[in-house]
C-alpha cells in the first residue's frame, strides 16, 4: 500500500522565496504542494480549503503576520504541523512561535536537506529546531521569567538510561532519527523507542522542548561553530 504524499503549503510575502521553496518541494515524489501564500490571511485559507499536513510559514508577513497566522491555524486545523521558516533568528518570536504549537524553526538559509528532513519529520509528529536557533531560545529562556522546563520525575526507575542520555544529547544537536541511528550505531526504530521513553520521563512534549531541556540543564552543549 502506497503512502499518500506529503502536502504542503508555502506562506512567504517574497516571490522569490515562493519560488525557490516551490522548485525544492516539487521535485520530491513524496511531497506534494497544494498551495503558495503572500500573507498570512492567504494561508489561513489555503489551510481551510486544502487541509496540508505541514505549512512552511513565515513570521514576518503582511496584512496579517506568521504569529497571528500560526494561532488561527492551529485554531482551524489542529493537525497541520507548522514549520517556521524565517531570516530572523529573533529570540522572542522564536519562544512565541514554540509555544503557540510551531513544530520547528528554520533559518531561511538553511540547507535543502534540512529543510526536506524538517518537513519529513514534521508530519512524523517530530519537531525540528535548528541548533543555532536553539541556542537563541536557550539565552531567552535564561534571562527571562517564564515558566521553567519541566524537571524529571523524582520517582524511582525514572532517570535515563545510558543510551537515552546519548540520544537526547545528539536531539539537542538538532539531528533527525535517521542521523543520531548512524551516529549510535542503532536501528531508526529503537531511536524512536529511546526518544518516545525520553519524552516521557521528562514530562515533556515534543523533541524541541527534549533538546531546550537537554541544553538548559548542561545535558549537552553546542559548539561555537553551532552558533
Amino acid at each position: 500500500m502506497e503512502t499518500e504524499p506529503i502536502r504542503v503549503v508555502i506562506a512567504d510575502d517574497h516571490a522569490v522565496v515562493r519560488e525557490g521553496l516551490t522548485a525544492i518541494l516539487s521535485g520530491q515524489p513524496d511531497i506534494t504542494l497544494v498551495g503558495t501564500a503572500a500573507d498570512g490571511r492567504e494561508a489561513l485559507a489555503l489551510v481551510q480549503n486544502t487541509g496540508p499536513d505541514v505549512v512552511l510559514l513565515d513570521l514576518v508577513m503582511p496584512t496579517m503576520d506568521g504569529l497571528a497566522a500560526l494561532h488561527a491555524i492551529k485554531q482551524a486545523r489542529p493537525a497541520t504541523r507548522v514549520l517556521i521558516l524565517t531570516s530572523f533568528a529573533d529570540d522572542e518570536r522564536i519562544f512565541a512561535a514554540i509555544k503557540a504549537g510551531a513544530m520547528g524553526y528554520l533559518l531561511k538559509d538553511s540547507s535543502r536537506g534540512q529543510l526536506l528532513d524538517a518537513v519529513r519529520s514534521a508530519v512524523q509528529g517530530h519537531a525540528y529546531l535548528h541548533p543555532s536557533v536553539a541556542l537563541k531560545v536557550i539565552h531567552e529562556l535564561t534571562g527571562a521569567a517564564e515558566e521553567p522546563t519541566p524537571a524529571p520525575p523524582d520517582a524511582p526507575g525514572e532517570p535515563l538510561t545510558e543510551r537515552e542520555v546519548a540520544t537526547l544529547r545528539l536531539l539537542a544537536r538538532g539531528m533527525s532519527n535517521q542521523e543520531i541511528a548512524a551516529t549510535l550505531n542503532l536501528h531508526e526504530r529503537t531511536v524512536a523507542k529511546y526518544v518516545g521513553h525520553i519524552l516521557e520521563k521528562l514530562h515533556l512534549a515534543n523533541r524541541t522542548q527534549a533538546a531546550l531541556y537537554a541544553l538548559r540543564q548542561g545535558i549537552e552543549q553546542l559548539s561555537p561553530a553551532d552558533e
